[in-house]
């Protein structure tokens, strides 16, 4: 749903849906270009925004979901490519799928069992991935069509998940802010008030490919990851509890290596995630909220590189491990490891892990954190 500021205020939730259905050309508002992507089951529309600055870089974010479908950068010699892995038509977004592109919420990542407990009460949550609870659940926030309101250069796109939706406590209204800077960055802003306590932790999960989105495989990105330790998991991809240190081990991105490089060897915990699905824990101090980089990826053919900034204590690395050349989007079949997605984030299955940091949110706190993404030559 779209609606200028004052028309977001004032606006029915019938009106709003009116003023979606009249849309039927590509137009500008405030600098952002927006048209129509399809229609639901129910008959809702949806939106895509394309976001664009000077230096000729774009991005395109649908309502639903608040998906990246694309993201268009250039390489050492100018050339623009879409590096984002996701679909041209609405269908493939709305049956489980990978998450390409999507906002995660109300929990990214996954709680074991479905379950924990919250001041002293259990709360049951939908299942998704086997016996776990994972990104949100059955339909989590990158299955919900999102209000958005256009604000300067900027989109901010608001949903209210209600009390009990997928299992959840209280009634948790979000609003997630994307902009576009001059300096080729993508600054993802996340807001977050409950009604009742409610696990929170929000993430955007976009796949790249910085050769460009259906150009073979990822193994050759050089990526740095700025984590001394990492969350080992089981077999579920459920964490083990302690932190584990990388020295040593296929998980020591300290200094940048191909993903591909040790990704074959016979390790344990590569074969419980068939490759890095795995939580790395941030050289930052407890309660550190700054922003600051924790992953830097290169790609050497092209010459694009992709910093990712964020404020959590965590981030999530996943290599494209259940890609399998089924996947079919803007032309391309997606190969095998043919996408990467860096998720930041609090850790798994905190809810049940009181000696993780906590992801609680209560009555009358706010829940804030950014990222930012950002692309560059090199």
């Amino acid at each position: 749903m779209t609606l200028t500021r004052r028309a977001f205020l004032g606006a029915t939730a019938g009106t709003a849906v009116a003023a979606i259905s009249s849309l039927s050309t590509a137009r500008t508002l405030a600098g952002i270009t927006q048209a129509p992507f399809g229609i639901l089951p129910d008959g809702r529309h949806v939106t895509q925004y394309t976001l664009k600055n000077k230096s000729g870089m774009l991005v395109k974010i649908l309502d639903f979901g608040g998906i990246i479908t694309e993201i268009h950068v250039p390489d050492r010699a100018g050339r623009f490519t879409d590096v984002a892995l996701g679909f041209d038509t609405l269908d493939p977004y709305l049956v489980k799928g990978p998450y390409f592109g999507a906002l995660i919420g109300r929990y990214g990542n996954r709680i074991a069992h479905g379950r924990f407990a919250l001041d002293g009460k259990d709360v049951v949550l939908a299942t998704n991935d086997g016996d776990h609870h994972l990104h949100g659940g059955k339909q989590g926030f990158d299955k919900r069509l999102w209000t958005a309101v256009i604000e300067g250069d900027s989109l901010a796109l608001r949903y209210r998940s209600p009390d009990g939706e997928e299992g959840y406590p209280g009634n948790l209204d979000t609003t997630v802010t994307y902009s576009l800077t001059d300096a080729n960055e993508i600054v993802v802003r996340f807001h977050a008030v409950t009604d009742k306590a409610t696990p929170v932790n929000l993430t955007q999960h976009s796949y790249f490919n910085l050769r460009g989105a259906g150009n073979g495989d990822i193994l050759g990105h050089e990526m740095t990851i700025a984590a001394d330790r990492y969350l080992p998991v089981d077999a579920g991809l459920i964490p083990l509890g302690p932190l584990a240190p990388v020295a040593g081990t296929p998980f020591d991105f300290r200094q940048a290596h191909p993903i591909g490089q040790f990704i074959g060897e016979a390790d344990q915990q590569l074969r419980n995630g068939k490759g890095y699905d795995h939580c790395f824990v941030l050289n930052r101090a407890a309660g550190d909220r700054s922003l600051a980089r924790a992953v830097r990826v290169r790609e050497p053919h092209s010459g694009r590189v992709l910093e990712l900034f964020t404020r959590e204590p965590g981030v999530q690395f996943y290599s494209g491990n259940f890609l399998d050349g089924s996947l079919h989007g803007k032309g391309h079949a997606y190969a095998y490891r043919g996408g990467f997605a860096i998720e930041p984030e609090h850790f798994p299955d905190s809810p049940n892990r009181p000696d993780y940091p906590t992801t609680i949110l209560r009555p009358g706190q706010v829940y804030e954190t950014e990222m930012r993404l950002r692309f560059s030559v090199g």
